[in-house]
């Protein structure tokens, strides 16, 4: 079987040839930034809103960015390429470099580019008709989860307590609010209209997120976006998640408890439909 092909500063290369030296500050200290871009038929799903992202939280850990919009495009339209094109995941880190063991910025460092790709599978049947399981648990991250870096041991930590409590999903609580999941953004259905938490410091600012919004303008969905409690999630009729590779999910138990009726609902079952069609006019090349 053949390795897949990554990219490292400025080469393409089968994965098992790819090697970064040990004291690159990603490794060391975890100071670094990514992206996970989707690819439906060989085209990058939203790449002008990922980059856009992806400048963001450059600027907020004070790295400037290494290549281009129109590089990064040329670069990973080629990786895909190079993994056979389809459907994939596409997934991008930049770190401060290669430098001494320093907590103070190296002076001259490098930044360490690397991408590489894996299959994107579609969402399970079992999941899209029944829906998955969600706890909600206290965010102790830190202040700056607007920022996407590379520093993921708190959302590790709370994602592997779903995981060992046999859900999904973590639902965040901070200050008696939600923010955001582990490693998704969330949205409550309630009497019709859909809300999800504001964009700030707390939470990603998602990509698919800003989709579900868009679609639901569209398409006519009364939406808000505004903070709820831990109790207007648990009295909510439909709860949901997003993220670039489960697309929007609903959540039918949290916390051992049903949510609505336990089944997924007709507010995510038309935004389900919603994106299928927008998935399908972007392989189609009308739409980005």
């Amino acid at each position: 079987m053949s390795q897949p092909i990554v990219y490292l500063n400025g080469q393409f290369l089968p994965q098992d040839q790819a090697f970064v030296p040990v004291l690159d500050r990603g490794f060391v200290f975890g100071d670094g930034v990514y992206e996970v871009i989707p690819v439906y038929g060989s085209r990058l799903f939203r790449l002008d809103e990922h980059l856009h992202r992806l400048q963001n939280s450059l600027d907020g850990i004070r790295l400037a960015n290494p290549l281009s919009n129109a590089q990064w495009c040329e670069m990973l339209q080629t990786l895909i390429g190079k993994n056979g094109g389809g459907e994939q995941s596409v997934y991008l880190q930049i770190t401060r470099g290669v430098a001494p063991r320093d907590h103070a910025f190296p002076a001259n460092a490098k930044p360490t580019i690397f991408a590489y790709s894996n299959p994107l599978l579609p969402v399970a049947d079992k999941y899209l008709q029944h829906g998955v399981k969600a706890i909600s648990l206290q965010d102790f991250r830190w202040q700056n989860c607007h920022l996407k870096t590379i520093a993921l041991l708190p959302n590790i930590l709370l994602r592997q307590a779903a995981i060992d409590a046999g859900a999904m999903e973590a639902i965040l609580i901070r200050d008696n609010q939600i923010t955001e999941g582990a490693a998704t953004n969330i949205f409550i259905v309630k009497d019709g209209v859909i809300k999800t938490p504001p964009k700030g410091p707390f939470l990603l600012p998602g990509v698919t997120r800003d989709l579900v919004l868009e679609l639901a303008s569209q398409h006519g969905m009364p939406y808000q976006e505004v903070f709820f409690s831990p109790d207007e999630l648990k009295a909510a009729d439909e709860v949901w998640l997003s993220s670039s590779t489960k697309e929007v999910l609903a959540i039918t138990e949290l916390d051992g408890a049903p949510v609505g009726k336990g089944q997924p609902g007709p507010v995510w079952a038309q935004m389900h439909r919603h994106y299928q069609v927008y998935k399908q006019a972007l392989i189609a090349g009308e739409a980005q």
